[in-house]
């Protein structure tokens, strides 16, 4: 059997398996925005993930967003975005659809992955669904399985090559786990092989939660110091010479993962009738934490005779996370559109948020030395972040510095 796979969904997570893959398979890459199609043809990736000489050779991949291209694939993935709704309930809409596309173009014997974060059980219900369009029955006509991305943007050194791949598929038919391997195989040297689907869905949120927790548990340890006017950084530095101490940071809980995959599981659970008590505990402080910034904001001009109105402000790190440029449900970016309703003049510097942006918001690349701000409010860490903290600290602007979350100080 020619393998020939397809991605469906051309993001963060989407764009690297494909490229990936195109080394050895004539390769697929299918999305429906028409407009990143058009870009990842000529080698440019909005999202800067990927610069053109990343992107290598792509004679042997086939960007898409016309489903009659992909009706010769024959082993689908699918990483489409699966948010929240404003009421805090997944939204399975985007994996619905993909799921719809692959229906009308499904032949036996294909193989279809997901690798969206979801509950458990929503694998299945993808099955019931192709089963009901299609006529064909899962582990006969067709196969399906879930394999949950890990892949962690911005991060140079745990990339898709290195990190451990999940694979999970519920077929006794060993051919069809060759097949699987063999992809997968291309993507990440470490496999971790599973014949139970729900039990790596829930692993796919519970890796999140775990990290949403730990993140909250820090961010309270800083305000608890704070409110006791105790030393944050030299609490951590005595804690972690302990040897199971884990160092997890305080900071802005944003994106499109940490957010949202509490929510998932939550839901799920409550739908068995069973209320968590800690799944959702991270939640309120990490969102809170938007209104301890706006307070130490505050705090920090009043003490200089100062007004939020009428201050000189810019905002250090936009983006959900350093090293991206994803605004998706950024806090960073929350915090500055808060301030800017009431002071326009509110720059930002982060040279990873996209020029379209930069522009409509007034956010550079670099700090401008000749210009005295009231204060300048740094809100992520990063080594080029960093940088522009030391050149700060030697500056004039020495004292305007403001850094809730220790990063620098």
């Amino acid at each position: 059997m020619k393998i020939v796979p397809c991605i469906i969904g051309l993001g963060y997570v989407g764009l690297p398996i494909s490229l990936n893959l195109s080394k050895k398979f004539l390769t697929f890459g299918f999305d429906i925005n028409k407009e990143r199609i058009i870009n990842l043809k000529k080698k440019i990736d909005t999202n800067k993930e990927f610069d053109s000489k990343r992107f290598g050779n792509i004679k042997n991949i086939r960007f898409t967003s016309n489903i009659i291209d992909i009706k010769v694939c024959n082993f689908f993935i699918i990483c489409v975005p699966t948010p929240i709704h404003k009421n805090k309930t997944p939204d399975l809409k985007n994996l619905k659809n993909a799921i719809r596309t692959v229906s009308k173009i499904l032949k036996k014997n294909d193989i279809i992955f997901i690798e969206s974060t979801i509950f458990p059980g929503v694998t299945e219900q993808c099955k019931d669904y192709l089963e009901k369009k299609t006529n064909f029955i899962n582990n006969k006509d067709f196969f399906i399985g879930y394999s949950p991305e890990r892949v962690n943007p911005g991060d140079k050194k745990y990339t898709l090559k290195n990190i451990k791949k999940i694979i999970a598929i519920e077929t006794k038919n060993k051919k069809i786990f060759k097949i699987a391997f063999k992809i997968y195989k291309n993507l990440s040297k470490k496999l971790i092989k599973s014949k139970n689907i729900r039990a790596a869905e829930t692993a796919k949120v519970i890796e999140n939660i775990q990290r949403d927790l730990n993140i909250a548990l820090m961010n309270e340890i800083l305000l608890i110091c704070k409110n006791l006017k105790i030393n944050f950084n030299e609490v951590i530095r005595l804690a972690k010479s302990k040897w199971n101490f884990i160092n997890f940071k305080p900071g802005l809980v944003g994106g499109h993962c940490l957010p949202v995959d509490p929510y998932y599981l939550s839901n799920i659970s409550s739908k068995n009738n069973f209320k968590t008590k800690v799944t959702l505990a991270g939640r309120k402080i990490n969102d809170g934490m938007v209104n301890y910034i706006m307070d130490e904001l505050i705090n920090f001009l009043n003490k200089k005779n100062k007004s939020l109105k009428d201050s000189k402000i810019i905002i250090v790190g936009l983006t959900y996370k350093s090293g991206v440029s994803d605004m998706r449900n950024s806090l960073n970016f929350e915090i500055f559109k808060k301030i800017q309703k009431y002071n326009n003049k509110i720059i930002g510097c982060d040279p990873f948020v996209n020029e379209k942006t930069k522009i409509t918001y007034n956010i550079y690349n670099k700090i401008n030395k000749n210009v005295k701000y009231d204060v300048m409010l740094f809100l992520s860490y990063h080594n080029v972040f960093k940088k522009i903290f030391s050149n700060v600290i030697l500056s004039k602007n020495r004292d305007k510095v403001l850094d809730p979350f220790n990063y620098y100080s």
